[in-house]
């Protein structure tokens, strides 16, 4: 019977979002098997449609910038979706410069921290899932150190002094996939 037990509670450990918006937080599922809570005020969602998406949209609020992204099955991404992202928003903000400074991958957790135009810090947390990925532009580093530091053990947050941007990022980039084509129809 424990068998049988183990196999159970692999599935429904399996099949638990990464990323949940709820009650005005952002979950995420940590090791520990429990969500962190991040709760959001004064936050605009706006609902994303393209017919390759299930479900997809944007949240805004003072110092985050979030885009939830559900592909259909059959839909495929032409290529990374982290690198398609940060192409799409250096091309919108036209950025003369997104220097790297800082990359962890942890899981289905990618956390970066840029300097933009040689001037302030900008972080990126890229949550990915099966047919689902968020992307997440934090400006002030709080819920991007909120997060690493529960995911890898003796994270130190590096940027506290550095000059913080902001950003009104208020696109999309399922909004914009009819002209760039960022994914479409798996014709295999």
């Amino acid at each position: 019977m424990g068998f049988f037990k183990n196999i159970i509670n692999s599935i429904v450990k399996a099949s638990r979002p990464l990323f949940i918006f709820e009650s005005q937080a952002l979950k995420f599922l940590l090791k520990s098997d429990e969500y962190y809570e991040f709760p959001i005020s004064g936050y605009d969602i706006k609902t994303r449609h393209d017919p390759f998406v299930i479900e997809a949209y944007t949240i805004k609020s003072s110092d985050l910038f979030l885009e939830h992204i559900k592909v259909h099955s059959d839909s495929i991404w032409n290529g990374q979706p982290r690198s398609l992202y940060e192409d799409f928003f250096k091309s919108e903000l036209k950025l003369k410069s997104l220097e790297i400074l800082e990359r962890e991958d942890i899981g289905n957790y990618e956390f970066t921290t840029y300097r933009v135009n040689n001037s302030f810090i900008l972080h990126m947390i890229y949550v990915w899932e099966v047919h689902k990925d968020i992307f997440i532009l934090d400006t002030k580093g709080k819920l991007f150190s909120s997060i690493l530091s529960q995911l890898k053990e003796n994270y130190t947050y590096s940027y506290e002094n550095d000059e913080k941007g902001e950003i009104n990022f208020d696109i999309s980039l399922v909004k914009n996939n009819a002209f760039h084509n960022y994914f479409n129809h798996d014709g295999g």
